[in-house]
């Protein structure tokens, strides 16, 4: 398997120049998608890590890296952006809670011996890099037999390159269009958080769209045997509080959810 476009070395570049804002931004409670929707969907359903070694892939700066820590799990970090890593040192340094963080992509993991994790573990980050395969052989590798993967990423289905809302003459949200699933041209994606204000940072993020088959051919080709998935719903309440994300609940999923394990 191979990806057309951008390699490691520019998604270590563009993580690197959003590294200052995103922390500051994430550290201050403004991804309020991730917050509110999908870190406590995607927690609950990673389970309890207590007391396990864990592999964080894609680490960033470390936020959700410290929360697994806070909850009892012994946290390792890796990620291919430096400055994301200078920055999740500085906040361990700052707050020790035990975790090893190792500048290395997730596709690399040839710092770590065969076996030496119980899970591996990676919110959001998957979809932002070349080479799944290489990072499904490499979690495989290093987890005990019996381990657990458990990863998030942006729909495949309909979080593509040429999506877009339809909006009636109201521009109420009716309608999420989807084109270009089966192109795998990378791309570069501009945002802001959930609700940011227009003053708020734009993020540039490379992305590497794959289709389903990809994704779930790629944790079978790996030795894995999935076992679950889910496509996290926001809530009423949610929507109530934040109407912009109404049309995540009525019309597409935003977000996919694997849970897979290595065979004993």
């Amino acid at each position: 398997m191979t990806d057309a476009g951008f390699s490691e070395e520019d998604v270590a570049r563009y993580w690197n120049e959003n590294a200052e804002a995103w922390s500051r931004e994430v550290r201050e409670g403004h991804d309020i998608a991730r917050e509110l929707l999908n870190n406590p969907a995607f927690l609950e359903f990673a389970g309890d890590l207590r007391g396990k070694q864990v592999l964080d892939a894609g680490c960033g700066e470390g936020h959700n890296t410290r929360i697994l820590a806070r909850r009892g799990a012994h946290l390792t970090g890796v990620d291919i952006s430096e400055r994301m890593i200078g920055l999740a040192l500085a906040e361990e340094r700052r707050a020790p809670l035990g975790i090893q963080y190792v500048r290395t992509s997730y596709t690399d993991l040839g710092v770590f011996p065969p076996g030496r994790f119980d899970a591996v573990i990676s919110f959001m980050a998957l979809m932002d890099g070349p080479r799944f395969d290489l990072a499904m052989r490499e979690s495989f590798r290093v987890l005990r037999p019996g381990g657990l993967l458990v990863f998030s990423i942006t729909h495949p289905c309909f979080i593509t390159k040429g999506g877009r809302w339809l909006r009636n003459e109201d521009g109420v949200k009716v309608k999420w269009m989807i084109s270009e699933y089966f192109n795998p041209a990378g791309w570069v994606e501009r945002w802001r958080f959930t609700d940011a204000p227009p003053e708020a940072p734009e993020f540039a993020v490379p992305r590497f769209d794959r289709t389903l088959s990809e994704y779930v051919n790629g944790l079978i080709d790996a030795g894995f045997v999935l076992r679950q998935i889910e496509e996290p719903r926001p809530s009423e309440e949610y929507c109530r509080a934040h109407p912009s994300q109404r049309g995540w609940r009525d019309h597409a999923a935003l977000f996919l959810y694997f849970r897979a394990e290595k065979p004993t």
